[in-house]
């Protein structure tokens, strides 16, 4: 990755650089690196997923020409794995936090970079999504009922069947069912929606001035999300007076650009903030419990005391959720606020373990097996032309799927697309927008995770899938991407593609646990 990211520098520079430094690993499985010249610094990016750097890259630009405050990009690298931004700076916002708070009040420089934030957010939703293009938005380009229940499920699986909780599984669904529809609101007034907006993605300039980045999760939608993501991040635990002030910040500053019912604006945000709460216990539940990463795990406790408080403050709209939710934060664990499951003390495998096994009973062979240690399974995903014949299968293992992508929408009939091919952003849309494709690899993928994760637990080194249409250039290219990104991204196991009529070939690395 580093000389990808030394060879970027030169065809953009004209010369080496001086040196290049691997910055610490976040969350994400993007890989940062600054870039060290005579006289200033770069960072570069690597990141294997071609359709997120696009979007930041895209994004960016668009966000410059508006004015807001992003990194510049620079340049881009030829298979789009890397570019090379501005270096803004070594401090995150949640580094002045955590050096000048004083408990749970910030400091009166803090505030002031707060104040700035939120003012900067508005610009963002209002300003920065004028004329930007949804349609290529991850997962989805709009926040929508069907993105709220992925997240609303994502808590139950991955968190709330992890703790023994006894719940009547009907009546939860009914609940995440009306709490989705009220969540979406009134679509025509959707807006940017940031939606990894947090402490930790705006960036102090050298000169002080916020800066944003990791936006390219974005897409049209509430308001209210991005709000309720930074003033109840559950790390951070700001006192109820602290939100107050700065959600009074943010009215202030949207009723610049339009008119502001507070009231139902405080209405939909309390909802907003039991949404985003429920879905970061889902998200630290998997990266805590499963990938066994201590930050996660650290995050649970005060992410418990934020959903407590938020039940002890008003009414809930539904009564059910209420109940389950009230005595999932009284079980014992989550009473004396440790990072642990009920039944076990954070760490212990054998607790793990007994967690993984309640997923895989009711969803059945769970992504998560991957963490069983065993094997370095290799999957091989391969697009193809039906007329030149199915791909051989060189492990000598035999086995693996076939799957015949003809069935669906060929964009290769019309003339606009037949030159192009299933990893080009004109045909990505049009199959998307049709949609066969979309239903078509559902099944498909459900059909993938069971075997994959079968295959991690039996400790298996080879899986083998291939896309097949008639010319193997669009619906076959499309698929076999999507699936090997799917697969790399659930599993974080290698995935080798090859896209045999347009004669590419790439490894999607494994990722470290």
């Amino acid at each position: 990755m580093e000389e990808k990211i030394r060879t970027l520098f030169k065809q953009y520079n004209g010369n080496e650089a001086r040196r290049v430094e691997p910055l610490p690993v976040s969350g994400s499985a993007r890989r940062y690196y600054r870039v060290f010249t005579e006289d200033r610094t770069y960072v570069g990016v690597y990141h294997e997923n071609l359709r997120e750097n696009r979007l930041f890259v895209d994004f960016t630009r668009h966000f410059e020409k508006s004015r807001l405050h992003v990194p510049h990009v620079y340049c881009v690298s030829e298979d789009g794995f890397c570019y090379l931004q501005d270096d803004l700076g070594p401090d995150m916002l949640l580094d002045v936090v955590e050096r000048e708070r004083e408990g749970e009040f910030l400091s009166e420089h803090t505030l002031e970079l707060y104040r700035k934030a939120l003012s900067e957010l508005l610009k963002f939703q209002l300003m920065g999504g004028k004329g930007l293009d949804y349609s290529g938005c991850l997962p989805r380009p709009v926040f929508d009922e069907r993105c709220i229940r992925w997240d609303l499920n994502y808590f139950k699986y991955c968190f709330l069947k992890t703790t023994g909780l006894d719940f009547n599984e009907v009546k939860l669904e009914k609940a995440f069912s009306e709490m989705a529809k009220d969540l979406v609101g009134d679509p025509d007034k959707h807006a940017f929606q940031y939606r990894d907006f947090q402490a930790r993605n705006v960036m102090l300039d050298r000169d002080g001035q916020p800066r944003f980045i990791d936006f390219q999760g974005g897409r049209r939608g509430p308001v209210e999300y991005d709000v309720a993501s930074f003033l109840w991040q559950a790390s951070a635990h700001y006192a109820p007076e602290l939100r107050h002030e700065l959600m009074a910040v943010y009215l202030d500053a949207a009723r610049l650009y339009t008119g502001v019912d507070e009231g139902r604006f405080r209405e939909r945000m309390r909802l907003f903030v039991l949404f985003r709460t429920l879905q970061v216990l889902g998200a630290y539940g998997f990266r805590g419990y499963f990938e066994r990463k201590k930050h996660f795990l650290d995050s649970i406790a005060p992410a418990i005391r934020n959903l407590r408080e938020w039940l002890s403050e008003g009414e809930c709209p539904y009564p059910y959720l209420y109940d389950v939710l009230s005595r999932m934060v009284e079980l014992p664990a989550f009473r004396t606020e440790v990072s642990a499951r009920p039944d076990e003390p954070c760490g212990k495998d054998t607790g793990m373990e007994r967690a993984a096994d309640v997923l895989r009973a009711d969803i059945g062979p769970a992504s998560f097996s991957r963490y069983d240690g065993r094997g370095a399974l290799v999957v091989r995903v391969f697009s193809f032309s039906y007329k030149k014949g199915i791909p051989e299968d060189t492990s000598g293992n035999g086995g693996g799927y076939v799957f015949d992508c003809r069935s669906t929408h060929n964009p290769g009939r019309y003339e606009p697309y037949k030159a192009l091919t299933g990893l080009d952003e004109p045909v990505i849309r049009f199959l998307e927008e049709d949609g066969e494709i979309l239903t078509f690899l559902d099944s498909v993928y459900k059909l993938a995770d069971a075997h994959v994760a079968r295959y991690l637990r039996r400790g298996f080194t080879d899986l083998m899938f291939a896309f097949g249409c008639t010319g193997g250039r669009h619906r076959s290219v499309y698929s076999a991407q999507h699936l090997a990104e799917h697969l790399h991204a659930k599993f974080g196991i290698e995935v080798r593609i090859c896209h045999r009529e347009q004669n590419i070939e790439r490894i999607l690395p494994p990722t470290e646990l």
